[in-house]
């Protein structure tokens, strides 16, 4: 009795097990549907990664702006900040990266609203995402625009040199093998499926060889047709053996993904640090031709009087002088060419061009070498003029912007502005006789005659200059403190500007930008990029606008300029990474800088320099 007492205390009823057995039917059945939805929307994404994800607040944003600069000992340094949770600005790592976050941003306008787009762990957005991205982005054009934000005219430059994927036979195979690495795992499982096992394991190595050898479609073997066919086959019959929710082909695939991405992830990064690195080093042949005229120069030397000769032309106020700060024997030599070309009347013009010790005597040695009609050209060492202030060239800052049209489209635009450095203080110091100086960016080239510009009237102001207000003071509040004027005023550009030195000294503006150089923020540190900071704020109220028809900015990362408004401008200003004399410069634009340079000269053939 007691054993059947204890059998009878663990059977359950009939009823009872069948309505168990329907709970648990219903169960699976629901999972079944929910889990596919699930995946389907991207929540899965917290348990394996997929690049060129955007976090929700890098969606949420509407318009971007990331300020990047250049070093003052010439490296490019991005210029943004983030913030924390308490509001508090946090400088970035290594790459200086910080955003300035507009809290109050406005989604109908195009104006710059400042967002955390530059954290140090988020991956860089892969330029072809897979479907998964896509639709987690919203767009490929979302993924552009986050790419722009976060490396600026390289994103420009990619779009315009990728290349086209004409092999569709060879597309093909690596697809087919993409599918087939996935469902061999599954297959190999099988012991009764041995042979369809070895003929796929025999199909995916031939596919790996040939692969290995071929990129296009020109080099396959013959009767590819054939093996394409084969393997369309063993994979049509794996998925007639494996069932399409098969976990292992499911885990497989995201396996698969994730590698390809992240290696797309890391080629891209590479490219990215491959252009940077070719955009800012100087180019071999500019490198031998500094050193070929360095050496010219100390074979035959200028006459030593030849200085005291025009003195009182260097100093003298009723001329047109003109101060170039350069390390380009070349750049210099095309703006100085350009400018003379265009005058009409060449013996008024003396050119200041300011260099550093490497390259004075190479600069000293072809501005004497080749003369420029009648304009007089003098080189001078701002280290034996200033020794405690090296030369220090224009600064240049990105600017990733997102305009929005009437129809509520978000498009991403690069800006740069270029910006005085800290040598162009030393100015009315240095050329302590003169009233007025035109000060010129050694990126520019000018198409017509700049005579004009002398008889701007300057209204009491002390830099005539073309404005940029897509950025304002106020989207800046941050960066600049809570002691600017006017939140409406424009950030200007250096390039072309003619500049009142009487009133300069007048306001001891030098003193008050050495002043600004130096403060620190709310947190006792030095600003990122003091300079831009001291410079917009030294200048506020005192720049006089240009008519914008003067400059074209934008030659050296806008692929889209007008043909027509180049060639009516009186400056093109090739601002931005891909300049003229480097190869990644835009071909497009490079004629109206190589026009420049005599292709008959045997030092700029024995240098390669002539493209």
């Amino acid at each position: 009795m007691k054993g059947g007492a204890s059998s009878y205390s663990y059977t359950l009823p009939v009823k009872r097990r069948c309505r168990g057995l329907a709970i648990g039917l219903l169960g699976l059945a629901l999972l079944s549907i929910f889990v596919p939805l699930v995946c389907l929307l991207g929540l899965h994404s917290s348990f394996y990664s997929v690049t060129g994800y955007v976090s929700d607040r890098n969606k949420t944003s509407s318009n971007v702006l990331i300020v990047s600069g250049q070093h003052e000992d010439g490296n490019t340094r991005n210029l943004s900040r983030r913030r924390d949770d308490d509001g508090n600005t946090i400088s970035q790592t290594k790459d200086f990266t910080k955003v300035y976050e507009n809290e109050d941003k406005d989604e109908t306008t195009g104006s710059p609203v400042l967002t955390n787009s530059s954290e140090p762990h988020q991956k860089v957005p892969s330029f072809r995402g897979s479907p998964v991205a896509q639709h987690m982005e919203g767009s490929i054009d979302e993924t552009e625009s986050l790419c722009e934000r976060k490396l600026g005219s390289y994103c420009l430059w990619r779009q315009q040199n990728t290349e086209k994927m004409e092999d569709n036979l060879v597309k093909r195979m690596k697809d087919l093998l993409f599918v087939a690495r996935a469902y061999y795992p599954s297959i190999a499982k099988l012991p009764r499926h041995d042979k369809l096992s070895q003929e796929m394991k025999q199909s995916i190595q031939e596919f790996e060889r040939i692969l290995s050898d071929t990129t296009t479609d020109a080099d396959l073997p013959q009767q590819m047709e054939g093996k394409i066919k084969r393997m369309e086959s063993v994979i049509s019959k794996a998925k007639s053996v494996i069932p399409m929710d098969s976990n292992n082909v499911e885990k497989k695939f995201r396996q698969l993904v994730d590698v390809t991405e992240d290696e797309a992830n890391f080629h891209m990064k590479q490219s990215a640090f491959l252009y940077q690195l070719a955009v800012q080093t100087v180019a071999k042949s500019l490198h031998c031709l500094s050193m070929r005229l360095t050496t010219e120069y100390f074979k035959s030397p200028p006459p030593p009087n030849l200085e005291q000769l025009l003195a009182e032309k260097y100093t003298n106020p009723t001329l047109h002088h003109y101060v170039i700060f350069s390390n380009n024997v070349l750049a210099s030599s095309v703006v100085v060419k350009s400018t003379v070309m265009h005058s009409k009347v060449s013996r008024d013009q003396v050119f200041h061009v300011l260099t550093d010790r490497q390259n004075y005597f190479a600069m000293k040695y072809w501005f004497h070498k080749y003369n420029y009609m009648e304009a007089t050209v003098r080189v001078l060492n701002i280290e034996d003029l200033d020794p405690s202030t090296p030369l220090y060239l224009p600064e240049e800052f990105r600017i990733s912007l997102n305009d929005i049209d009437k129809s509520k489209t978000t498009r991403a635009r690069t800006e740069y502005i270029s910006m005085f450095s800290r040598s162009h203080y030393l100015i009315p110091k240095l050329f302590h006789s003169l009233k007025k100086v035109v000060v010129l960016d050694d990126d520019i080239v000018i198409q017509r005659d700049l005579s004009a510009l002398w008889g701007v009237d300057l209204e009491g102001k002390v830099n005539g200059a073309v404005q940029f207000c897509a950025l304002r003071f106020s989207q800046l509040k941050s960066y600049l403190g809570e002691t600017i004027k006017d939140g409406d005023s424009c950030a200007w550009m250096s390039g072309v500007n003619i500049v009142d030195l009487d009133r300069w000294r007048e306001l001891n503006l030098t003193a008050i930008f050495q002043k600004l150089v130096k403060e620190k923020n709310n947190k006792g540190n030095l600003y990122q990029s003091p300079t831009l900071r001291a410079s917009l704020l030294t200048f506020e109220g005192l720049v006089k606008a240009l008519d914008a028809t003067w400059v074209v900015s934008g030659l050296s990362h806008d692929y889209s300029l007008d043909k027509g408004v180049i060639k009516e401008a009186s400056v093109l200003h090739f601002n931005g990474n891909m300049k003229p004399w480097i190869d990644m410069g835009i071909h497009k634009y490079r004629t109206y800088w190589t026009k420049f340079l005599d292709r008959e000269n045997h030092l700029l053939n024995d240098c390669n320099v002539n493209p």
